[in-house]
């Protein structure tokens, strides 16, 4: 099937722009002292989800001033839909050890969190002695994995919309772009 370039682009021309590049750099360098504190001394495993997590990241991990180890995996509900489906598909399972390490899982949103949510038990099941979860953005709605669900730390909260930009794609495209989009209409 082909993309057509012509919708992706007129997506990001006509959607609706949510945070700014500074503000998601201001919501990076806030969550960046809070894990500075939080992992000053305890070398921490800092995994990153693909591809979301990429660009967070990419952002974040320069402004951690402290030794950690980084590693990735890639699990996924969605693959090029829309919407989640209930089966988690771990395309690359964690392959560092996790015996009595602190891990924190890096990922560019939580939506309903069920994604989040197995990985951090698997690791959990796998040894390690915790695991915490830092996202970029929360949307805001009732729909999570369980009532109240959070990560631990969290930059921004937005309007449970289509979201793009900083990790988040639209039909695999504008992970790019530089703030968090709304696909308009949506």
């Amino acid at each position: 099937m082909a993309i057509d370039l012509d919708n992706i682009r007129r997506t990001r021309d006509e959607a609706d722009c949510l945070c700014t590049a500074a503000q998601v750099e201001a919501a990076i360098d806030a969550m960046a002292g809070d894990l500075t504190e939080c992992y000053r001394d305890r070398n921490p495993l800092v995994y990153v989800v693909m591809n979301g997590g990429v660009i967070f990241a990419g952002r974040l991990l320069p402004r951690l001033d402290f030794p950690l180890e980084v590693a990735y995996l890639h699990a996924t509900r969605y693959g090029m839909a829309t919407r989640g489906n209930t089966l988690l598909d771990w395309r690359v399972r964690p392959t560092q050890k996790l015996e009595g390490r602190h891990v924190l899982v890096l990922d560019d949103i939580l939506d309903e969190g069920h994604t989040l949510a197995a990985i951090a038990d698997y690791l959990r099941e796998e040894g390690a002695a915790e695991v915490r979860t830092a996202v970029l953005v929360h949307k805001r709605h009732p729909r999570k994995a369980y009532p109240g669900m959070r990560a631990d730390f969290t930059g921004l909260d937005v309007a449970d919309r289509f979201l793009f930009g900083y990790g988040m794609d639209y039909q695999g495209y504008w992970r790019n772009a530089p703030g968090i989009f709304a696909v308009r209409g949506l």
